[in-house]
């Protein structure tokens, strides 16, 4: 079960971010169907099934580079590099977004505890999921999967 964040509970989360804008970007689309056919099977079932990766299963957790992490299914600038840590959990995490736009946010019941489920604003595909105990400056940890992101430096 799943329900949207009201848009007070979402600003909690977004003044947390680096950057003010996500420079040269378009969003182009919002339909996960059209994603069936372009994406990886895995990346498919982890963004648009609400997936999640095995802890300590992929490359980008360990990723010391400096980059910026986008969107595996459209692209959109997420987090940069300066903003990730180690945060022991196995996921690449992060303390902050790029922009305060280029994150959703809804709550999810997939536990017995809701959890706040972390959204692609584009195309809405599912990323990971945010918690308040993350280091300072912001105190959060977007928990992420990293099929989920593709790198470029």
């Amino acid at each position: 079960m799943k329900k949207k964040l009201t848009e007070q509970e979402k600003k909690h989360y977004r003044t947390s971010a680096t950057r003010e804008n996500i420079p040269n970007f378009s969003c182009n689309s919002r339909i996960k169907e059209e994603y069936k056919n372009k994406l990886a099977t895995e990346i498919y079932r982890i963004m648009f099934e609400d997936g999640t990766e095995p802890a300590f299963s992929h490359p980008l957790h360990n990723n010391k580079e400096e980059g910026i992490y986008n969107c595996a299914a459209c692209g959109q600038p997420l987090f940069g590099s300066e903003a990730k840590f180690d945060s022991g959990t196995g996921w690449p995490s992060f303390y902050a977004p790029l922009s305060p736009e280029a994150l959703d946010f809804e709550e999810d019941y997939f536990l017995i505890m809701p959890r706040t489920a972390v959204l692609c604003s584009c195309c809405n595909g599912h990323l990971g999921h945010v918690f308040d105990d993350g280091p300072s400056p912001t105190f959060f940890r977007f928990c992420m999967n990293g099929t989920a992101l593709k790198f470029n430096k």
